[in-house]
C-alpha cells in the first residue's frame, strides 16, 4: 500500500516552507506521495486548519501541526514502513 503524505499549507507561511523541505528530504528516503493542499482554496480547510498550519497528514490522520519535527515525522514514516512489510 502506497503511502500519503499531505501537508497543508499556505502562501507566505515560512513555517509551511520549513516543513515543506523537511517533507520532501523524507520522501527521497521513504518513497512516499507528496500531496500538498493550499488552505486558501477552500473555506472549509481556512476554517478547520487557520491557525494550525502547517498540517502534515499521514494516510489521511493528522500526525503534526505549527512547528514540523523531522525526527518525529521520520519515526513515523519508518514505523509505517514497517508495518506494510510485516
Amino acid at each position: 500500500m502506497e503511502t500519503i503524505v499531505k501537508l497543508y499549507t499556505r502562501n507566505g507561511c515560512h513555517l509551511c516552507e520549513k516543513a515543506k523541505a523537511i517533507l520532501l528530504n523524507l520522501k527521497g528516503k521513504y518513497g512516499f506521495r507528496y500531496v500538498e493542499a493550499d488552505i486558501d482554496r477552500s473555506d472549509e480547510l481556512t476554517e478547520k486548519y487557520g491557525l494550525m498550519i502547517p498540517v502534515v497528514e499521514i494516510n489521511g490522520e493528522e500526525v503534526q501541526f505549527g512547528h514540523i519535527d523531522e525526527l518525529f515525522v521520520e519515526d513515523l514514516l519508518r514505523k509505517n514502513k514497517s508495518s506494510y512489510l510485516s
